[in-house]
Parts: C-alpha cells; structure tokens; sequence
C-alpha cells in the first residue's frame, strides 16, 4: 500500500510536469489573488500546490517531502552516533488510519492557510501569482523537527545537518525577515505560515484527540542531545 507522501509527490509531479509545457492549465491553477477576491476562485488556495516554475522548484520541494514526510507519517528508525532513535509518526499518535487521515488534512491544510497573509497584502493586485508546494512541505518539516527535534537537517547540498531545534527558530526568524523585505520571487510569507501551521495543527490535534505530550517528549530529546 502506497504511503500518503507518496501519494502526494505522485499526485504533485502528475500536475506539475505537465504544466510545465502548458500556459493555459498553469492560469487555470496558479495562486491569483484577483480571481479569488472578484470572481471567488477559493480553490486557487490549494490548487496552486500541484504546480511549480520549473524542475528544480519541484525536485526540491518532493525530496524535502518526501525525505521528512515518511518520518512524519509513519515514523521510523533512524541511526545516530548514540544508537537507534525511533520517531513517533502521526500514525503512532493518532492510530494507523486517523494518523493517515490527519497527515494528509495536516498538508492540504496547510497550502491554503500559509497563503492567507499572502492573499491580505495581495488581494488586488493584478501583478502577483504565487505557486508551489512550499507552505505545506514547511508544515511537515517542521511537524517532523517538533516530534523529532534531534534530526539533523541540511541546508541545500552542503554536508553539514543542523539539529532541528537550532534550525527551526533560525528558519522562522530569517523567513519573516525575508518576507518584510518582499523581494526576489520566492513567497517566504508561505514558508514562515506553513511551517507554524505544522507545529500548531499537530499540537492542537495530539493534545484534543491524544494523550501524547508532544512538548514534554520535545523537551526530553532536547536535554538528551544537549546532556543536561
């Protein structure tokens, strides 16, 4: 049985690649603010998510889902210098099929919601188009880093992993600087609310639905990989 990631990067890479080479099916699902705000195309919000600029956009937004997403899910095994960590998925707190479930509301969720800043300073203006996955690839990351703290993430191809403790709260404090600047073409905006909507939609839901205690098993890893 296929995974959800892998449903999803399927699905994803289904959609992009041949938007790539059509002009007509990228408008039709490209994240447009004056079609939501003047002609109610709400689903812009969660359509733009299937399409990306070009190959790189998308290889590296479904190998960060993918590479995170399977940990997140279902939770794995994993070797550190100290020995075997096992990383509690959303299968492993919610139940094998709710796990699934909210995994998967968790992502398509968090498409529309990082985008929602966007749209509020956006709305009326017939110049910006926005499109990718990246809010909600940041949602499951970050879910990831706060069931898992202790994972090392890399930044693009350089050989060294940063914990996610330390990593999380330098992503979050560089990507609302980036977003206040407002320039280049990437939507930082995204990234920041995606990633905050991960750890909040999985705090909110293990804490109403669980017995799980996400912050004190966070707390835990941290003081482990420090020695406190």
């Amino acid at each position: 049985m296929l995974s959800v990631t892998l449903i999803l990067v399927i699905i994803t890479c289904a959609v992009s690649i041949p938007a790539f080479s059509n002009r007509r099916l990228i408008d039709d699902l490209i994240f447009y603010p004056p079609a939501i705000t003047q002609r109610k195309q709400w689903y812009r919000f969660f359509s733009c998510g299937l399409i990306h600029a070009d190959f790189l956009h998308l290889a590296f937004n479904m190998i960060a889902l993918y590479s995170f997403g399977q940990n997140v899910e279902s939770g794995l095994n994993y070797s550190t210098d100290n020995g075997i960590i096992r990383n509690n998925g959303f299968e492993q707190i919610f139940g094998p099929s709710q796990g699934k479930l909210m995994y998967a509301l968790m992502y398509v969720a968090a498409i529309g919601f990082s985008l929602l800043p966007t749209y509020a300073k956006h709305k009326d203006d017939y110049h910006y188009r926005s499109l990718g996955a990246s809010g909600a690839v940041s949602a499951v990351i970050f879910a990831g880093m706060l069931l898992e703290p202790r994972i090392g993430v890399g930044i693009l191809f350089i050989p060294v992993f940063i914990p996610g403790y330390i990593f999380a709260p330098l992503f979050l404090i560089i990507s609302h600087y980036l977003a206040r600047k407002g320039h280049g073409n990437i939507n930082h905006s995204a990234h920041l609310w995606g990633a905050l909507f991960g750890m909040a939609f999985l705090l909110v839901n293990a804490y109403a639905l669980t017995d799980y205690d996400i912050i004190s098993q966070f707390v835990q890893s941290v003081r482990s990989h420090i020695n406190i």
